[in-house]
């Protein structure tokens, strides 16, 4: 049986959806949902889709692989092209053989963008709706801590600034693989066979800079290099760096989002650097969404982020593990 934190962790859930939800009906989103079980998954190198094989029973469809999503974020992004205002949603996600003291393979997600905006009007969203769950989400449960989400404005770094706080590296100077790799080295961070330039910083940063975020209050990490835009545009002015951002709090990742590319021809580029980089990592390969491409070239201005709420839950409990805040986790099945 789930064991009394669990419990506790349940009710606390129950008030951060409800807090979320009276957070942005009252900013104007419109809560959606999503189907869960997709022909085309997300292409992220490093995060793999549970398949589903459809086998029809009756004389309307083929059988063929389907997929559990592990973002809402192509379907949501083809309402806002067909002219959806302001989005979210609170759904489940799957990503398959993701285990951990911070990872289950099923867990929540908050998704959420707003149309004729940019990755600040996007920031400003998501601090107002956690300052908001952090008020009342844990009201009365011993050894929560409501306020550390209320202490806003929540900070802004660069991901340059980071990097340069915590390690003196300049990622501007040292701006390839071998460079990067030399300096790196010369403070200790242990890189392996690493020599690209985003290999590199991932050691870097996962060892120097990312478990120092968030301690006073939340931390956005904004303006990624370039090379890690993902689904975000490039900043105009600097194009050295994307408008991408991600949410840290005592040292966990929390949410990521990004001011969106609506350049069809680059998202296709990006999506097919991301199947070949998937195929030389020995991962399955999966085709292009062709409905998403075509909804990025139609999307207006737009902004969007998703939040993993189990770990928020975490945060606000107080608690160090993410089976302490579900009521089955992945270790009665792994």
């Amino acid at each position: 049986m789930p064991n009394l934190s669990q419990w506790r962790a349940a009710r606390g859930r129950q008030a951060l959806y409800s807090a979320l939800r009276r957070f942005f009906a009252a900013e104007g989103y419109l809560e959606v949902e999503t189907p869960l079980l997709i022909p085309t998954p997300g292409m992220e190198p490093h995060i793999n889709a549970f398949e589903a094989r459809f086998v029809p029973e009756t004389n309307v469809g083929v059988e063929r692989p389907l997929y559990l999503h592990t973002s809402p974020e192509y379907a949501m992004k083809r309402l806002l092209a067909d002219g959806a205002g302001p989005l979210f949603q609170l759904c489940k996600v799957f990503r398959n053989g993701e285990v951990s003291t911070t990872h289950n393979p099923e867990f929540t997600m908050l998704e959420f963008y707003r149309p004729q905006a940019d990755y600040h009007a996007i920031m400003a969203d998501l601090e107002g709706a956690l300052a908001e769950a952090g008020r009342s989400a844990t009201e009365g449960e011993p050894g929560a801590d409501p306020a550390f989400f209320t202490r806003t404005p929540y900070e802004r770094l660069t991901v340059r600034d980071a990097v340069l706080r915590a390690t003196g590296v300049d990622i501007r100077v040292h701006s390839d693989g071998p460079s990067l790799k030399r300096a790196a080295e010369a403070i200790g961070v242990r890189t392996g066979d690493a020599e690209s330039f985003d290999d590199v910083f991932f050691h870097l940063f996962l060892q120097r800079v990312e478990t120092g975020l968030g301690f006073d209050r939340p931390t956005f990490l904004i303006e990624y290099p370039a090379s890690m835009a993902a689904l975000s545009r490039l900043k105009p002015g600097d194009t050295a760096v994307a408008e991408r951002v991600e949410l840290y709090a005592k040292g966990l990742e929390l949410a990521n989002g990004f001011s969106e590319l609506t350049d069809p021809a680059e998202q296709r580029a990006r999506l097919l650097e991301e199947q070949d980089l998937r195929r030389r990592l020995g991962r399955s390969v999966y085709a292009l969404d062709e409905r998403f491409l075509d909804a990025v070239g139609r999307m207006p201005p737009s902004a969007g982020i998703a939040v993993g709420l189990d770990r928020i839950l975490m945060l606000l409990l107080g608690v160090q593990r993410i089976s302490d805040v579900l009521l089955f986790p992945a270790h009665e099945f792994v």
